[in-house]
């Protein structure tokens, strides 16, 4: 089947007002389809909501809008329009699905939370000796990619463990070594075979990549006996040093498969998943079995924002998570809750695999058995979680109390916005604009700001200047905003929402060229502080010294946390702005380099600063850069003096 990708139907019939829009919306559900697809709800705003797959759209679309619950969601008031894909069948309906989930990420579907950030492992095939590395990104061709795994402290342990098991190199770079000519020390401790000084050939050193990709795809017996065979070998050739290499290899590997031993080799490979949920919040566990050793067990924390049951969210979750993953395996088991889509979850799962598979209840022995233990798993990691998330809240809690306290506050600062202004030089002053709600992060309303004014004067920076126009924009987006229809398009959440408390990274000074720009703010209510680093000295207006806040209290730690935060987030915005003319300026004096050979550069070593200290043979190893090229890039480089 032909993986689908285009947009769904609009159905032409537009909301208009409030009594037209029911209107407009029930001719939209008169003519959707009475046939397998995928539906999208909407928003007045033309925002994606909710995306669902059905056998028969038409009947689904209409049990969500009838019934004293609505069917399950919610927001039903809230759509505005409808659109939809057909598809051949319900299997290819779920597959689509996925897809439009990854697009629009609807608030009220069922996501791994932080999906865009799971960790990978990955074999860069493409290099004559490749590496093996920790990556969040699995789109580069020639490369093979394994996970995704549920933290980076689980692929940075299994790292270390291929580290041990086969030695490879983990220079970066396309071509091993340093330019020193000598091994590194991963070499002198048995965890790499130094093919940068010709240790080891490059046929060798792939015979042992091929290894490392059979142990991470679960092959474990292969690896068994390629081990033991290569003993023998060294053994019969006298070569007894490289027999106990192998040897202890050998070991490591029948440990670990002791260890990890669930059911011999009656279960063979297969995917054992289990799902608890509990309100908004729930858990899922992958239970990956390999040649019967349970080669890994990961845990995925989901939203479930529309508290859907057990076996909508397993199933969803099973939709999502084999989309993301390198491969399938012939064989998921699952629990009785999705009885009655096996089959198409088996379907759907045999396309994306491009070979049978098959999702089987577990009913009972080995299977049932580890299925139960991952379902156990999962309600204990969602009870846990919840108990985490409650301590949290409790901490943010007692955090706003003592801070109203401390600043002698009306109620508690339930939002506080953190100003900073980044200047490492006299171009390309920047400010940051951090948010916090309720004690957290509210990263959805940070905004940053190029200071354009007063902030840059003929004799360099300016903070104070800065810190007033920076602060200032923030009050006329305010009084700009505050207006608005909160269905309005140009209507910007952040700048429209008041906030309770600013603070200022500075002292006295930035103090009072704040407290000048935020007049509009202060009379609506909202307090201003300065928080100056060097002693961690608190100012507030009309006070001539600090306040003596605790330094181990839980509001000073709450302050330090949103002027950090802005910190951080100021001085991102300036080392982007600076690489980018730095960039700009850099390759636009390369010869022969264009808008295409920019981006393969750049994509290959991440950052001009790497590109500047570049080898010709690094330069000549670019994929799209011709030799020729990269030699005449290497000599502009150094005729430059960079």
């Amino acid at each position: 089947m032909a993986e689908r990708s285009e947009e769904p139907t609009t159905d032409p019939a537009a909301p208009g007002v409030e009594d037209e829009e029911g209107a407009g919306l029930d001719a939209q559900r008169r003519r959707l389809p009475d046939q397998p697809g995928v539906y999208l709800f909407k928003d007045g705003d033309g925002g994606v909501l909710y995306v669902g797959k059905a056998l028969s759209i038409r009947k689904r679309v209409a049990s969500h809008f009838s019934g004293p619950h609505r069917g399950g969601l919610d927001f039903i008031d809230r759509v505005a329009s409808i659109d939809f894909l057909v598809t051949e069948t319900e299997a290819e309906a779920l597959l689509a699905e996925q897809q439009f989930i990854r697009r629009h990420r609807p608030r009220f579907n069922i996501r791994l939370r932080d999906d865009k950030s799971y960790p990978y492992i990955g074999v860069s095939l493409d290099e004559e000796f490749p590496r093996v590395y920790f990556t969040r990104e699995r789109h580069r061709s020639g490369r093979v990619y394994f996970g995704p795994f549920s933290s980076a402290r689980r692929v940075r342990e299994t790292l270390d463990l291929l580290g041990k098991l086969f030695q490879y190199r983990t220079c970066e770079g396309p071509e091993p070594g340093r330019r020193s000519g000598v091994p590194c020390l991963d070499y002198y401790i048995k965890r790499c075979q130094a093919p940068c000084v010709g240790y080891v050939d490059r046929e060798e050193y792939r015979r042992n990549i091929e290894a490392i990709i059979d142990f991470l795809s679960g092959r474990y017996r292969d690896v068994e006996r390629d081990l033991d065979r290569k003993m023998a070998e060294a053994a019969a050739n006298e070569e007894y040093e490289r027999a106990a290499s192998y040897r202890d290899r050998l070991d490591a590997v029948r440990s670990l498969m002791q260890r990890r031993s669930v059911a011999g080799e009656a279960l063979e490979s297969a995917d054992l998943i289990a799902v608890a949920v509990e309100g908004s919040g729930a858990n899922a566990q992958v239970f990956q079995v390999r040649d019967g050793v349970l080669a890994e067990r990961q845990g995925f924390y989901l939203t479930n924002e529309r508290e859907g049951a057990e076996a909508e969210v397993t199933e969803e979750f099973i939709a999502q998570y084999y989309s993301a993953v390198p491969t399938v395996p012939r064989l998921v088991v699952v629990g009785p809750a999705l009885r009655d889509r096996a089959n198409l979850l088996g379907e759907a799962l045999s396309s994306r695999r491009g070979g049978p598979v098959e999702v089987r209840v577990a009913e009972r022995g080995d299977k049932r058995r580890l299925r139960e233990l991952a379902e156990r798993n999962a309600k204990l990691a969602l009870g846990q979680d919840k108990l985490r998330a409650e301590r949290r809240r409790s901490q943010r809690v007692d955090a706003l109390a003592a801070l109203r306290e401390a600043l002698e506050l009306e109620s508690l600062p339930v939002r506080i916005e953190g100003f900073d202004i980044s200047n490492l030089g006299a171009d390309h002053t920047v400010a940051s604009m951090v948010v916090f709600e309720a004690g957290a992060p509210k990263k959805a309303h940070y905004r940053r700001f190029k200071v354009r004014g007063d902030g840059v004067t003929a004799a360099g920076p300016d903070d104070f200047a800065s810190v007033e126009e920076v602060v200032g924009r923030r009050a006329a987006r305010l009084l700009e905003q505050a207006d608005r229809s909160p269905h309005d398009a140009e209507r910007d959440e952040s700048f429209a929402a008041l906030p309770d408390l600013i603070v200022i990274d500075g002292g006295k000074g930035q103090l009072a060229s704040g407290v000048r720009a935020l007049k509009p703010l202060v009379e609506r209510g909202t307090a201003v502080i300065g928080l100056a680093k060097r002693l961690e000295e608190v100012f507030v207006p009309g006070r001539p010294s600090p306040l003596a806040i605790p330094e181990d209290s839980e509001a000073l730690r709450l302050l330090q946390r949103v002027r950090d935060e802005a910190h951080r987030f100021a001085l991102d915005f300036h080392r982007q702005r600076r690489d980018q003319a730095m960039t700009r300026s850099l390759l636009d004096e390369l010869p022969g380099v264009g808008p295409v050979r920019k981006r393969a550069l750049l994509s290959h070593f991440g950052s001009p600063e790497r590109l500047v200290g570049a080898s010709r043979e690094e330069l000549e190893a670019v994929p799209g850069i011709p030799g020729k090229v990269a030699r005449q890039i290497h000599r502009q480089l150094h005729k430059a003096g960079r």
